[in-house]
């Protein structure tokens, strides 16, 4: 017992600085996750946050309901493509991006940065109404353009299929600007001797690209491929304000569905059920993507 006494006599100090950031965890963080997860083994809906005794235990039923909801299948379905167009344009268009603007430092390619930039900051609301307008199916811009080389004008968020691709470039136009500033710190940390002697053994620039720049990326592209993959699964903003989840539930994301059962339909232990769905999902490709990174790293 001395002993311990004696050990937080000497180390205490350090624990007084992490306290308000662990006190912070744990209020806003740990134990919201772990009220939800107790909500989702109840029937918990309005009436029941008005009246807790109105609230019963469900055990596993409102799992067993999600698996059996055709809504929430479709939005597993949705977000899986989501997921596998958006992530890899993301990373593949933001890193081109990169490399673009790397070589050049006059005001023309600060600028430049700075533009493609602004649409990772700008209100998501802001951003819809600009593209409602352009989407628009009478007077938009995309028709207008089709229409120049004799298209017939599409209907991008009433049909099924155009929608899905049209939130997609809609929320890769948006998330690019973020993630090619991570690309471009990353470019500039790489050594310029690697380059020069690359050079003098007389490698063309698709070579150094393919095996200096893209090799020493790949922590970057990593990170990058991390984050966006979690941001994809968690697809939400883009649907909700440009679609509603329409036509027909063709674009309603994981997310979404989320949101319409706790906050429209107000049935919140179905939703919170929902949510640690969403959660083990990520954590899942998080951990994949671990996984293959490391063997990536041992070869």
């Amino acid at each position: 017992m001395q002993y311990i006494q004696d050990l937080w006599k000497k180390h205490r100090y350090p624990y007084f600085f992490i306290a308000p950031a662990v006190l912070l965890l744990l209020l806003f963080s740990i134990v919201p996750i772990i009220i939800a997860l107790i909500i989702s083994f109840t029937n918990m809906d309005l009436i029941g946050l008005a009246d807790y005794s109105a609230i019963k235990g469900t055990g596993f039923t409102n799992y067993l309901k999600l698996f059996e909801d055709p809504v929430f299948l479709k939005s597993i379905y949705n977000t899986f493509i989501y997921v596998i167009i958006g992530v890899p344009l993301v990373v593949i268009v933001s890193m081109g991006m990169a490399l673009l603007l790397n070589y050049g430092t006059s005001w023309l390619f600060k600028t430049f940065r700075v533009i493609y930039y602004m649409p990772s900051i700008t209100n998501i609301v802001a951003v819809a109404v600009v593209w409602g307008y352009l989407y628009n199916s009478s007077y938009g811009l995309f028709n207008y353009v089709l229409s120049w080389f004799g298209l017939p004008a599409q209907q991008w968020l009433q049909d099924p299929t155009l929608a899905k691709l049209s939130l997609i470039l809609l929320a890769v136009w948006k998330a690019v600007g973020l993630n090619m500033i991570i690309f471009l710190a990353a470019l500039q940390g790489i050594p310029r001797t690697y380059y020069e002697a690359a050079e003098i053994d007389g490698a063309t620039g698709w070579k150094k690209l393919r095996f200096i720049t893209v090799p020493l990326l790949a922590f970057a592209t990593f990170f990058v491929t991390i984050t966006t993959l979690i941001g994809w699964i968690q697809f939400f903003e883009e649907p909700l304000v440009m679609t509603k989840g329409g036509p027909l539930n063709e674009t309603i994301s994981m997310a979404l569905f989320i949101y319409n059962n706790g906050f429209q339909l107000r049935n919140f232990g179905y939703a919170a059920s929902g949510s640690f769905v969403l959660f083990v999902i990520i954590i899942i490709a998080t951990l994949i993507q671990f996984v293959v990174k490391k063997k990536d790293v041992e070869y």
